[in-house]
């Protein structure tokens, strides 16, 4: 297993396990209290390995092995995190694969980073802060993560979702759903029928708004939100050798 490094920043030392290899680096991003030691980010790295490709995961700060604490996390922070590593310890052209926020967050990058080559969305969640909670909670709910600066929701992936004050005024700052979104290379996104934390509306929204060449959404019926059996596995490499990997 390749050795974990950090990269110490103004906000937290952040977490990260670079595989040196041909590029593009392939580079996971994963999603809202996920780690890299997930399912996807571990397989995609053996994966990557034994094909000889460069491959980076890493974890945002209040994530994982990196510092910070979630709660003072947000995306736009999330976002910068995995830009500093990226800019950290790579070079050359990338190809982002995103899983739920992470999705968000290779949006918000494609646009910052020099040289993207292709972005494979799994279960993209753009936006969420705002279309998903904010939209979902009641009124009741919305005073209270306005007022007390913090709400709790249950979660079916271990202990509840923290969604602060600052997620959500920070999300309406990250928006990407809202403005154009240009791509000019290939994506791929994949989405569960069966994903009950991110719905098939949401990845047609998406589908609709990237601006590419080349462009497909495969709606895979039974899939949930985890996507990481085998064959949904086998799914994201050969999306990820689709757009150029």
């Amino acid at each position: 297993m390749t050795q974990t490094q950090y990269l110490d920043t103004p906000r937290a030392r952040l977490a990260y396990v670079h595989t040196p290899g041909d590029g593009p680096t392939v580079v996971f991003l994963s999603g809202y209290k996920s780690d890299m030691e997930g399912t996807k980010a571990v397989h995609l790295e053996a994966w990557a390995k034994a094909r000889g490709r460069a491959f980076l995961r890493l974890d945002y700060s209040g994530h994982g092995q990196s510092g910070g604490a979630f709660e003072d996390g947000c995306i736009g922070d999330w976002a910068a995190d995995a830009q500093a590593v990226i800019e950290h310890a790579t070079s050359g052209p990338l190809i982002l694969v995103g899983s739920s926020m992470g999705g968000w967050i290779a949006c918000l990058l494609s646009q910052r980073l020099a040289d993207v080559r292709g972005f494979v969305g799994i279960a993209a969640a753009p936006d969420f802060s705002e279309d998903s909670f904010w939209a979902g909670f009641s009124e009741a709910q919305r005073a209270e993560v306005m007022d007390k600066g913090v709400l709790y929701l249950p979660s079916d992936y271990g202990e509840p979702y923290a969604v602060t004050r600052k997620l959500i005024e920070d999300g309406r700052e990250n928006l990407v759903l809202r403005s154009p979104l240009p791509m000019p290379w290939p994506v791929r996104l994949v989405q569960g029928t069966q994903d009950e934390a991110v719905t098939r509306e949401t990845a047609l929204r998406l589908l609709d708004h990237i601006d590419s060449p080349d462009l497909r959404l495969s709606l895979v019926k039974g899939a949930d939100h985890r996507f990481s059996e085998p064959e949904n596995l086998a799914q994201i490499e050969a999306s990820i050798i689709d757009v150029g990997g």
